[in-house]
């Protein structure tokens, strides 16, 4: 291709002679005005006659605003956001165990002795020290137990603040790692809403029921975390998924609960018992076929519990039991 072939457009390039491109996506093509982009509402309309031509849009921007330059600079990131459920916040390196290249070539003999010792003094330098290896154990151990009672991610990430606050202020001295990890998963999924039982997280936790019980207390006395009892409703949902309730007996389950509030039936009374029996009960008034022995192995609580407490609560709605 020749000089003459090239051509190249300047300020001095007539109108006519400019490229005419995205016409048809600059005017409005109802009355032919003006289009403008309201970043707002996230739609692209007419600036004459009104007319949205598209919605929805896409906004590429950052999450998060930014009023100066300096906090532009302290806000902008790349990579993964940082997360508290690791010990070093996410932001260190991880070389993979994969001994290939990235070509998916395997690496020679000596490449391999020299990955390998990379790889472990990359591990030292994670865990500089005891406190660091003391939190890296912790947190794995708060995500196995979250996993195992399905709690959802930003329960993690409270559990793993507290336990946090918990070493920062030196209260593990005396107490296991397991045992302070274990009461920050117990005390974040009531702060949440989604609690789990006392049997439940005993039951994938690697402590005994008394030293639980024993850690939780002194934890929120000692960091004062606002803990509010724990309402029997907040565990219906979860039993009648199990259960394979429909909503109506879930429902049903919920207005056993209140109607005993309004007696004052539950001061003094297990939550988790409390649910169960909502539970069972509604299941009899809705004509769904559950077993006191389902709900006991849902719940994790006995049978004779179940019993003892859904007359009560079919009494204080004034439902008449056998």
């Amino acid at each position: 291709m020749s000089d003459t072939d090239i051509r190249t457009y300047t300020e001095e390039t007539s109108e006519s002679e400019k490229p005419r491109e995205n016409v048809e996506e600059t005017v409005c093509p109802e009355c032919g005005g003006r289009l403008q982009n309201d970043s707002e509402h996230g739609e692209t309309l007419c600036s004459e006659c009104g007319l949205v031509v598209e919605e929805d849009s896409i906004d590429h921007g950052p999450e998060w605003r930014a009023f100066d330059a300096s906090e532009r600079d302290s806000k902008s990131r790349v990579g993964a956001p940082t997360t508290k459920m690791m010990h070093d916040k996410g932001l260190s390196t991880n070389i993979g165990w994969q001994d290939k290249d990235a070509y998916g070539r395997s690496l020679s003999s000596r490449q391999r002795q020299k990955m390998q010792r990379l790889r472990t003094w990359n591990e030292r330098f994670r865990t500089r020290d005891s406190k660091e290896r003391n939190l890296k154990q912790a947190l794995g151990e708060i995500d196995r137990m979250s996993s195992a009672l399905g709690l959802p991610e930003n329960v993690r990430e409270t559990a793993s603040v507290i336990y946090r606050r918990a070493l920062n202020e030196n209260l593990l001295p005396g107490r296991s790692i397991e045992g302070v990890a274990t009461a920050s998963v117990y005390a974040a999924a009531r702060q949440a809403g989604v609690p789990r039982s006392l049997d439940e997280v005993r039951t994938v936790s690697r402590i005994d029921k008394m030293e639980l019980t024993r850690t939780y207390r002194y934890i929120v006395r000692q960091l004062n975390l606002e803990v509010a009892p724990a309402d029997p409703e907040s565990y219906i949902p979860r039993f009648a998924s199990d259960l394979g309730l429909s909503d109506e007996a879930e429902g049903r389950a919920r207005k056993l609960i209140e109607a005993a509030r309004n007696d004052g039936l539950l001061s003094g009374k297990s939550p988790v018992g409390l649910a169960a029996a909502a539970v069972y009960a509604a299941a009899l008034l809705c004509n769904e076929k559950v077993t006191q022995s389902d709900v006991s192995d849902v719940a994790n609580i006995s049978e004779v519990t179940i019993r003892n407490r859904y007359k009560e609560l079919l009494e204080a709605e004034g439902v008449v039991t056998a």
